[in-house]
């Protein structure tokens, strides 16, 4: 009995954790001037997301990875659910390559999270950008999504170890 109750309030602090996580990644992601880098921002919200898809598997991450999506369509600004949808869809397909294909490796990760953030950013400036017709559309993209995908792919890593060490010390043990 006591020990299904230590189970239960370890699986809930592990979640409100990954829900704080989650909040902070789109704090700093929203922050004006805080770790901008030229004329670029790197955004978090992809791989907490990611990270927790790659921990927790298909079900969880998926859910997880909706939740991260609308919170960043909606501090986005942008049309609310492309993100989260999105998102839903990449935290699904990197938990089922990894339960199946993939090692969980850090390295794999970096490469997961740099397809998914390039096949989500580059839908995102398809729809929301060269579709409406913005000048110098082609420019920003090369100038700014791109290098933004590379610095942020390169600061996943530290994601995911943040996320396995709440996974770790939150378990169950069996």
């Amino acid at each position: 009995m006591e020990s299904q109750r230590k189970r239960r309030r370890q699986l809930m602090i592990r979640w409100m954790l990954y829900f704080l996580l989650l909040l902070c990644a789109a704090a700093l992601q929203t922050m004006p001037g805080f770790l901008t880098i030229g004329s670029f921002k790197p955004y978090f919200i992809l791989a907490v997301c990611l990270a927790v898809a790659f921990q927790e598997g298909e079900f969880y991450g998926a859910l997880f990875g909706a939740v991260g999506g609308l919170l960043w369509d909606y501090t986005a600004g942008r049309t609310f659910g492309m993100l989260g949808i999105g998102i839903l869809f990449l935290c699904f397909l990197v938990s089922v390559l990894v339960q199946l294909y993939l090692k969980p490796s850090s390295v794999n990760f970096f490469l997961l999270n740099l397809a998914c953030g390039w096949l989500l950013l580059s839908t995102d400036f398809l729809f929301n950008d060269l579709m409406r017709g913005y000048a110098h559309a082609a420019r920003r993209y090369a100038v700014v999504i791109l290098p933004e995908i590379v610095v942020s792919s390169l600061l996943a890593p530290l994601i995911l170890l943040l996320v396995r060490r709440i996974a770790a010390r939150l378990s169950p043990e069996e």
